[in-house]
């Protein structure tokens, strides 16, 4: 085949390559790029091995075929001491060093570790804040509340250049995976539970986020646009959605959390005190106790015949949210303390790690 000839049977497929973008390999804040740094460190030690196995399979699959009649053949050979602590030094000696860096690494970026830095060379002050976004994963579109600031959006994410990030995640009915590449490592987000994630981005730009976890019909396009601003960008940014959004309370919510897809973008002005809480404990109706109250309950023993009493159900407009008109009206134990009435301690909130 002529040099022309495969030039022409190449080309479609490095136009169709042009349009990929590697932004594993090219990550915009410090988190990813370590976590990229690590995924080039593992690969270049695994060719270690790799590259001198391939050479030397093909080196002696020339060397000895049957044609070079110049190759030694030595049928009685079965054993060489320095062959063998080659075979098996090499290995072990990555193995150990990939075990090692394995280990530092899991630790250092583990996504419920604050920032140290905010990049190589660049400390977190001493005094600096990190913004706090609460992340619900619903069907199929993400919520983003912002509580420092008040405001809420739905599929969009801006945060400041250079400043922490800290993200508290859950999920409203299954399990998904929050991922921005250019940012940080996919975590899930799980009903219920609250997973974190801390990070910081290091240059201004539009990046992409999505779920990394299959959940449904609506899927493919649970996607958003993650903002990196300088810190008058992101005020604007504030500003303008407490000036054009609307007010997020409990039954807006509840009509929020409905399986929608392709769910355009949308500002909420602002936020019902504690509404993540009450997500994230699945108590958003009134009339529900929270997981964070049942969980105290259970730690002092429960309540016994106490327990019996202030029995309540779901009421119609839930039963028909939720599918259950049909099925028998089940009662149960509405709320029977609030935070600080057991022994002056607050509830815990229940938390899962993920990779």
């Amino acid at each position: 085949m002529s040099i022309k000839a495969l030039r022409g049977l190449l080309l479609p497929f490095v136009i169709l390559l042009t349009g990929c973008q590697a932004v594993l390999m090219s990550p915009s804040g410090d988190v990813a790029l370590q976590q990229r740094n690590l995924i080039v460190t593992s690969l270049l030690l695994m060719l270690i091995i790799i590259i001198p196995v391939i050479a030397l399979t093909l080196l002696f699959a020339w060397r000895y075929r049957a044609s070079n009649k110049n190759a030694k053949y030595d049928p009685e050979w079965n054993h060489s001491t320095m062959l063998e602590l080659l075979i098996w030094s090499a290995p072990l000696l990555i193995i150990i060093a990939l075990g090692a860096l394995t280990w530092v690494s899991t630790h250092k970026l583990d996504p419920f570790r604050p920032l140290e830095r905010l990049s190589a060379g660049r400390a977190v002050p001493a005094d600096a804040k990190p913004l706090v976004v609460e992340v619900v994963a619903l069907d199929w579109k993400w919520l983003f509340i912002y509580p420092e600031q008040g405001i809420a959006t739905v599929n969009e994410l801006a945060a400041p250049v250079d400043r922490p990030i800290q993200f508290k995640i859950t999920a409203s009915t299954v399990m998904n995976s929050f991922f921005i590449p250019a940012l940080a490592g996919q975590i899930y987000a799980m009903p219920g539970m609250e997973t974190q994630l801390h990070a910081v981005i290091n240059k201004p730009g539009e990046f992409d986020g999505f779920s990394a976890n299959y959940s449904g019909a609506g899927f493919s396009g649970m996607r958003f646009k993650f903002h990196g601003l300088s810190d008058g960008q992101f005020s604007q940014w504030v500003s303008q959605a407490k000036s054009d959004g609307d007010s997020l309370n409990r039954d807006v919510y509840l009509k929020l959390e409905q399986p929608s897809e392709n769910s355009p973008v949308h500002h909420y002005a602002t936020v019902s005190a504690g509404l993540y809480q009450a997500i994230l404990n699945r108590c958003v109706e009134s009339n529900r106790m929270c997981l964070n109250e049942m969980m105290t309950l259970d730690a002092k023993g429960g309540l016994g015949i106490p327990g019996a009493y202030n029995i309540t159900s779901l009421d119609t407009a839930t039963r028909s949210r939720l599918g259950l008109l049909g099925a028998p009206v089940n009662g149960y134990v509405g709320a029977m303390c609030s935070a600080n009435n057991l022994d002056g301690a607050p509830f815990t909130t229940p938390t899962a790690k993920s990779q």
